[in-house]
């Protein structure tokens, strides 16, 4: 371990061990020569690879025109990115802004729709991860990242997840069917002083440990909301851009939501993120006088990254190629099930994909052990891949992984290969041995 991280601030948990020298396409080469195959796409930001010489060239141009402005001065690359952004949303979602981080983009998207509303009180789902900004940590219910740090910003509910693994509730028997979705309300219902403005919520819950919630799911919640003059903002940080299979999550849903928050996906490893709502709301918060004013907003050189990105995942065919990876990937780990009595359940929607790690399939109970080592082991081997806690504070449970949407069918066999040796491995350590 180099000796500088000790002036580092360590920000959730330790340190990689590894230091990164170069990465290019789904790989990492750390400065020992390692050449580590990276099945997060960084934090889940590099969506078309690592330095992709589009994103490359949009940036080194950026760097010899214009890289920064003021907030009210607008450019090319801002431009250009709304209208063709805005290309790929349906009716009438065709405002966008452009800020620098996904929790920043939801808390812009939370303030436009209390404002819009008049209301202020908020709802999201258990095990959702939505930031760790002020407001976006009060609806932030994964990670464990809540405690220790004094109240949270009042008047935030939660709703239960749409978790069949088992289901929150006790309701569901392997299958989620929306019950979870009617308790919450009726809960929220009894709690709320009657100024219920929002929902905030993810296609597929990451960081909670790949939740997919059931077909159906997102019409039911749109039409709660609609009962009570509650807008629905959809997180799509991590799921939008095609990673889903789908350019957006929503569309898998078939809805429309009244807000889209975008960043991770966007930018191609660069720090960008976008809000998106319709002429209506937009023009109301402005004349009620809506302020959101950032250091970073409508910077062009991120603009220009993004545009990159987007230009590259539809050209070719990004969102079906990943459809057809993930379903190629869920394939492989299904088969690690087979294997290895310690993956209790495999589930993903394209290439977000998860394995949940129990220590017995009866009674489902996670093995934090195994999972730490697990990392650990593929790590050493060559594969990067990311441990999420699955329960708030309790184990880390769930291994995520989000390759880039131009990985290979030979990466895939190879980080398959490289989970299985180290599965193996670790279990004989960890749980067998005497």
């Amino acid at each position: 371990m180099d000796p500088r991280t000790q002036l580092l601030i360590r920000y959730a948990g330790a340190f990689a061990p590894d230091v990164a020298a170069s990465a290019s396409g789904s790989f990492v080469e750390t400065i020992d020569g390692r050449r580590l195959l990276d099945f997060t796409a960084g934090q889940i930001c590099a969506t078309i690879g690592h330095n992709h010489p589009r994103v490359v060239a949009a940036i080194e141009e950026a760097c010899r025109s214009v890289l920064h402005l003021n907030a009210w001065t607008l450019s090319e690359p801002v431009l250009a990115l709304a209208e063709r952004l805005l290309a790929t949303m349906p009716e009438p979602l065709n405002r966008a802004m452009f800020l620098s981080t996904g929790g920043e983009a939801v808390e812009a998207a939370v303030r436009m729709a209390k404002l819009a509303s008049g209301a202020f009180e908020v709802a999201s789902l258990t095990r959702s991860w939505h930031g760790l900004t002020a407001g976006a940590a009060a609806l932030t219910l994964a990670g464990g990242a809540r405690h220790g740090y004094g109240p949270n910003t009042p008047d935030t509910f939660a709703l239960p997840a749409p978790y069949a693994y088992p289901c929150p509730i006790r309701h569901c028997a392997g299958e989620c069917d929306c019950t979870c979705l009617d308790a919450g309300f009726d809960l929220l219902d009894q709690a709320s002083v009657g100024a219920a403005a929002a929902v905030v919520a993810e296609p597929v819950l990451s960081a909670g440990g790949i939740i997919v919630p059931p077909p159906g799911y997102f019409l039911r919640l749109l039409d709660l909301c609609r009962q009570r003059g509650m807008v629905l903002i959809l997180d799509e940080c991590q799921t939008g851009l095609g990673r889903l299979g789908a350019m957006y999550g929503f569309e898998i849903y078939r809805v429309v939501p009244d807000f889209v928050v975008l960043s991770k996906t966007l930018g191609g490893g660069v720090p960008i993120s976008a809000v998106i709502t319709s002429a209506d709301l937009e023009e109301t918060t402005y004349q009620r006088g809506f302020v959101h004013v950032t250091s970073h907003i409508s910077d062009p050189m991120p603009a220009a990254a993004a545009l990159a990105v987007l230009d590259v995942v539809v050209e070719e065919g990004l969102a079906a190629q990943a459809r057809a990876r993930g379903d190629y990937l869920l394939a492989r780990l299904r088969e690690l099930q087979e294997r290895h009595e310690v993956i209790g359940d495999v589930r993903g929607m394209g290439l977000l994909c998860g394995i949940e790690l129990v220590a017995d399939r009866d009674s489902r109970s996670p093995v934090n052990e195994v999972g730490t080592a697990f990392t650990n082991e593929c790590e050493r081997c060559g594969l990067s891949i990311n441990l999420v806690r699955g329960r708030a504070g309790g184990a880390a449970n769930c291994v995520r992984m989000a390759p880039p949407l131009t990985i290979t069918q030979d990466d895939i066999d190879l980080a398959v290969t490289i989970m299985d040796d180290a599965l193996t491995t670790v279990t004989d350590r960890v749980l067998y041995s005497t």
